[in-house]
């Protein structure tokens, strides 16, 4: 018997590592339904599924290691490697769209201003500093082109081997979405990364978009997280990302 490693556990879903075999369990099937399907239909490489027996889904190990760490430097790894990020998400926003919707614009504006206000009411964070960034979030408030988005691009997802992305991981929220909102996921802590992971996506983008995406998604995640027992406020996560704005 293999030595079994949590990877992540909440009250909601729980990751198991045993030998070269990640074990998924999830309580919701509708998120692993869109997990194998996005994997299916994503033209990048992905872990591959080994077998699924609810709600368990058995994935394989993908070779290399995670591009970084939220809240951890990211010296480790090269710039190519960081613009081969960019270019696999590139790759990805390129492909045809998955057959699912994502959220809407209206959803995610009355969302956002929910948490906001709790994170006020409740003194989470300071009044300022939810002011602040909830001002620089509006410039991703705006229609996008839906594209063939991960949903969940964070670094710790991306698996490379040296400067070459081996795969893919945690699919569970892909759907049609905002380009920049994957590339702002993917460089959220680790701002110095921005400019490397342009040159490998290889088009225009709007920087403050992204910039404004951060604060969306650092704004979103801190009751989650608080609530599923993470520290948004460890040093470079996500309060510290929101402070960046000020």
């Amino acid at each position: 018997m293999k030595e079994v490693e949590v990877v992540v556990a909440h009250h909601e879903c729980a990751t198991l590592r045993v030998g070269d075999v990640f074990l998924k369990i999830d309580a919701d099937q509708t998120r692993t339904d869109v997990e194998v399907e996005a994997m299916a239909l994503a033209p990048i490489p992905t872990p591959e599924v080994l077998w699924r027996k609810p709600p368990v889904l058995a994935l394989a190990a993908l070779p290399g290691t995670a591009l970084g760490r939220l809240g951890e430097p990211s010296t480790a790894s090269s710039a190519a490697a960081w613009a081969a990020a960019g270019a696999a998400a590139r790759m990805l926003h390129d492909a045809p769209l998955p057959p699912w919707p994502g959220r809407s614009l209206d959803d995610l504006v009355s969302r956002l201003d929910g948490e906001c206000e709790w994170l006020v009411t409740n003194g989470v964070l300071p009044t300022d500093l939810v002011t602040r960034n909830r001002q620089v979030a509006e410039a991703a408030l705006r229609p996008w082109r839906p594209v063939f988005a991960h949903g969940d691009l964070q670094v710790a997802h991306v698996f490379v081997d040296g400067d070459e992305i081996t795969g893919v991981i945690d699919w569970s929220e892909a759907a049609q979405g905002d380009a920049l909102y994957d590339l702002a996921t993917l460089t959220l802590g680790h701002e110095e990364r921005l400019g490397d992971v342009v040159a490998g996506y290889g088009t225009h983008v709007d920087l403050d978009v992204i910039r404004a995406w951060w604060s969306v998604r650092s704004l979103l995640a801190v009751r989650w997280l608080v609530e599923h027992g993470f520290d948004p406020s460890a040093p470079g996560c996500e309060v510290d990302v929101l402070r960046s704005r000020m």
